[in-house]
């Protein structure tokens, strides 16, 4: 056992410089629960959080890149569900999820098929606690006008560089989708819930209604 005060096998500081805009990377996506749930839009299981400042409903979620240069390296972004100034905000947050659902399961983003479809339909935001999928890295300035990096994009297969950075096989042929994009989804790669004692919700959330 290591004494206390010998620091000699620990291990080295990471270096906190910011990742470059545009970088692409493999991430891990957890949600912190807020505890705020609205059984009428289908914000259930705690997942949600509220603002006490503006009232703004979001999806507090840290990402954990999983591999590369930049491995556990985290980052920190919000996902919007509600705001009282209009719908921009939700649908954005729609968008997101949207593509981090293709990516993280293979869909084309123009594949109109059946399974592509049933693909982006989630019972919970328990399926978006631990999703992986292919990201794009941002950087914005936070409160305090310092720099931070983000991810508002997830990449999708449409993208010449989501397969090989996925560790798929390149697809040699195309399906029934309405882009000739595959027919069916490859399974989600995914690690368990972070909480998994937290059984699934009744209800669809409003984007799957």
């Amino acid at each position: 056992m290591t004494a206390w005060n010998d620091f000699n096998d620990a291990e080295q500081q990471q270096s906190f410089d910011l990742i470059p805009k545009g970088t692409l990377a493999r991430v891990r996506m957890t949600l912190k629960p807020g505890g705020f749930d609205d059984p009428a839009q289908g914000w259930t299981g705690g997942y949600a959080t509220q603002s006490n400042e503006s009232g703004s409903v979001y999806l507090a979620a840290e990402f954990v890149v999983l591999e590369g240069e930049y491995a556990r390296r985290k980052l920190w972004s919000n996902i919007g569900l509600h705001s009282a100034k209009g719908p921009a905000w939700g649908q954005m947050g729609r968008s997101f999820v949207r593509a981090v659902l293709n990516s993280a399961r293979n869909v084309h983003p123009q594949d109109m098929s059946p399974q592509a479809a049933a693909a982006r339909r989630i019972q919970g935001f328990h399926e978006l606690d631990g999703i992986e999928f292919l990201a794009r890295i941002d950087i914005e300035k936070d409160g305090r006008g310092d720099l931070k990096n983000v991810i508002r994009n997830a990449v999708e297969p449409d993208h010449p560089d989501y397969a090989r950075l996925m560790g798929l096989p390149p697809k040699t042929h195309h399906g029934g989708g309405s882009s000739g994009a595959p027919a069916a989804a490859t399974p989600p790669r995914t690690t368990p819930p972070v909480n998994p004692q937290r059984p699934a919700m009744p209800g669809k959330p409003a984007w799957a209604q």
